[in-house]
């Protein structure tokens, strides 16, 4: 059987599972159900659960559930996950889910759509979620091999679950390996993809290195019980370990995005080196001050290619590097940081009138290295922006310092401004015609 359908063709391979499941049920053992699951399979049938059942077993009512969060370790890395995972925008089409050590759903974030799909099948807050709750799924199955899995249709034991396919992977506590509790990312068959596991373990290394602070341990409610359900309760011990993500605590002063070694500048004076797509992304929260959703960052930056949920970890990725210099829901860059960045004070100098300085600070084309078309279309309108000035304002030394830049050199119709004004047989006319192209 051709795994990889799941991604190519999701339908053909749903179809093909859901009649191995149904020859599975009957006795017929099929390769396509590996052993490990048809033993889960018999597992949640001896616990009273059927292929044909709908509801699983609900241990808390919602409201109980928001006092349990409280109280629980990993409130800690909701946010953080939240960032990394959840798309809750109108369009979103998958749902991210958090349970504690017994599989018992503590939260769940999806747009609206997406939550009125999971409610048909009580896949909500309070909901058991084990193989004793609802039979076999990828929370029971995460719980059970204490690794990360992906189910897809009729790899679920209950049938009304053929439409879904599922990520998920335990998160522990990095002080004493305890489970905390499942990450698990669900939606139709067609919204997983070759990602999407490597994902949910990277947002998982995140939470156990968030829970790995100094302060993973001691908390208000750290060490106190789940819930009367898991009967487990979490450790209070903290790790001296620093998280990895930890964000800087002094604040960004500007950004470096012209040429091509990008940084974020911080206000006691130190670089930081941006990766050339953190940049990209910067460079495209700079243009716009409304902000990007996750989506549209991706079409821009990866075409139709492009992954709303990768957009997310690098997201995350860089709001942890840069601290409060990006907000979220849209992302877009703080107030203080807008417009400050190398590239957005040529375009104030020009805007208020100071072409010389506008053209003194315009040192290198924007991200030179970038070949993503959004970029290419910034840099375009910067070097419209610079040239119109310059050819507007009739000054000879001004022209000539702009036509000997890379991002002038091709301005053909500034090379003719400048055989206006010093006369076609001037020498430096005559020079900068013949290296500029011919429009």
């Amino acid at each position: 059987m051709d795994y990889g359908q799941r991604f190519s063709d999701p339908a053909r391979y749903a179809r093909t599972l859901r009649r191995a499941h149904e020859l599975v049920i009957a006795g017929v053992p099929r390769p396509e159900i590996p052993t490990p699951l048809v033993e889960s399979w018999r597992r949640s049938m001896a616990l009273g659960i059927s292929p044909d059942q709908h509801s699983p077993r609900h241990l808390h009512e919602v409201s109980e559930v928001l006092e349990m969060r409280r109280e629980h370790r990993l409130q800690q890395v909701m946010p953080a996950l939240h960032d990394l995972l959840a798309d809750d925008s109108r369009s979103g089409r998958h749902l991210l889910v958090l349970t504690d050590a017994s599989g018992e759903i503590l939260w769940r974030v999806g747009s609206p759509a997406v939550l009125r799909r999971a409610d048909t099948l009580e896949f909500s807050e309070g909901a058991d979620w084990s193989e004793a709750g609802i039979g076999t799924n990828a929370i029971s199955e995460a719980l059970v091999t204490g690794g990360p899995v992906q189910l897809f249709s009729a790899e679920h034991l209950v049938r009304t679950h053929h439409e879904w396919a599922c990520t998920a992977a335990p998160i522990t506590d990095p002080a004493t390996g305890r489970v905390l509790g499942v990450l698990d990312v669900s939606g139709p068959l067609d919204t997983i993809s070759a990602d999407t596991l490597r994902m949910v373990r990277c947002a998982v290394r995140v939470a156990e290195a968030v829970l790995g602070t100094s302060d993973g341990g001691t908390s208000p409610g750290a060490s106190s019980s789940v819930g009367a359900s898991s009967g487990r309760a979490s450790s209070g011990r903290a790790s001296r370990r620093p998280a990895p993500t930890a964000a800087r605590s002094v604040a960004v002063e500007s950004l470096e995005l012209l040429g091509d070694k990008p940084a974020a500048v911080f206000a006691d004076g130190s670089r930081t080196p941006l990766t050339l797509r953190r940049a990209e992304i910067l460079a495209l929260l700079d243009s716009r001050s409304q902000g990007w959703s996750a989506e549209e960052l991706a079409y821009e930056l990866h075409g139709e290619a492009g992954t709303p949920q990768a957009i997310r970890t690098e997201m995350f990725r860089v709001r942890s590097m840069l601290g409060g210099a990006v907000e979220s829901n849209p992302y877009r860059l703080a107030p203080g940081l807008a417009g400050h960045s190398d590239s957005g004070r040529v375009l104030r100098l020009l805007r208020d009138g100071h072409v010389a300085e506008a053209l003194e600070a315009y040192r290198a084309p924007l991200l030179r290295r970038s070949v993503a078309l959004a970029v290419q279309l910034l840099r375009d309108q910067l070097d419209l922006a610079v040239g119109s000035a310059v050819r507007a304002g009739g000054d000879t030394s001004l022209l000539v310092q702009w036509l000997s830049t890379d991002m002038g050199a091709v301005d053909q119709l500034a090379v003719e401004a400048l055989g206006r004004l010093v006369g076609r047989r001037d020498p430096r006319y005559l020079a900068f015609r013949a290296s500029c192209p011919a429009g």
